[in-house]
C-alpha cells in the first residue's frame, strides 16, 4: 500500500485563466487602445510631412490628379509606423501598450515572445491601407475577417499567417 501523503498530485490549472486564448472583445479593446495612442504619434508626424509636401508644390498627379504625392507619403509613413510598433512591440516584449494594459499577450508557436518575422508577417496587412482608393475598404475588409476568425476558432487568419502566434490572458 503506498502512502498518500508521498502521491504526487495533479497540476492545478491557473485560477486565473492565465495562458488561455484572449477573447475577441478583449483583443479588439486591445488594439483600439494601440491605435489611439498610434493616432496621437500619426498626427504628430504625418500631419507636418503632408502639409509641407502640400505647401511646397509637391503634387504629383498619378492616376489622372486623382492621386497625390503627399497621399502616398502619408499613406506609407502611416503604415510604417502602425506596423513598426506592433512587429517591434510583439516581438521585443510580447505585448503592445493596449495589450499590457489588458492583461493579453502575443505568443509564438512555441509560446515564447513571436519572432519579428511572425510579429511582422502577423501585422502586414495594414498595408493594404496604401494602395490608392480601395486600400481603406480592403483594410476593413480583413480587420472585419480577422474578427470573424477570432470569434470562430480563437484564432485570427493573422495568427494563422504569421505562423501560429496566438493571442492569450496573462492573469
Amino acid at each position: 500500500m503506498t502512502d498518500p501523503q508521498f502521491e504526487p498530485t495533479p497540476p492545478t490549472p491557473p485560477a486565473s485563466g492565465a495562458g488561455q486564448p484572449a477573447d475577441l472583445v478583449t483583443r479588439f479593446f486591445a488594439r483600439l487602445i494601440d491605435h489611439v495612442l498610434l493616432a496621437i504619434i500619426i498626427f504628430a508626424i504625418v500631419i507636418p510631412v503632408v502639409l509641407g509636401a502640400i505647401f511646397t508644390g509637391a503634387d504629383f498627379g498619378f492616376f489622372g490628379g486623382g492621386f497625390s504625392g503627399p497621399s502616398l507619403v502619408a499613406g506609407i509613413v502611416t503604415a510604417a509606423i502602425i506596423i513598426g510598433y506592433f512587429t517591434f512591440m510583439e516581438s521585443s516584449r510580447g505585448q503592445t501598450v493596449g495589450k499590457m494594459l489588458l492583461a493579453l499577450r502575443t505568443e509564438g508557436p512555441g509560446g515564447d515572445k513571436p519572432t519579428t518575422e511572425q510579429a511582422f508577417k502577423r501585422n502586414a496587412w495594414y498595408a493594404v491601407a496604401i494602395v490608392p482608393w480601395i486600400g481603406g475598404v480592403a483594410q476593413l475588409l480583413i480587420a472585419i475577417y480577422i474578427a470573424v476568425t477570432i470569434n470562430n476558432t480563437g484564432t485570427g487568419w493573422h495568427d494563422t499567417f504569421a505562423g501560429g502566434t496566438r493571442v492569450v490572458k496573462t492573469r
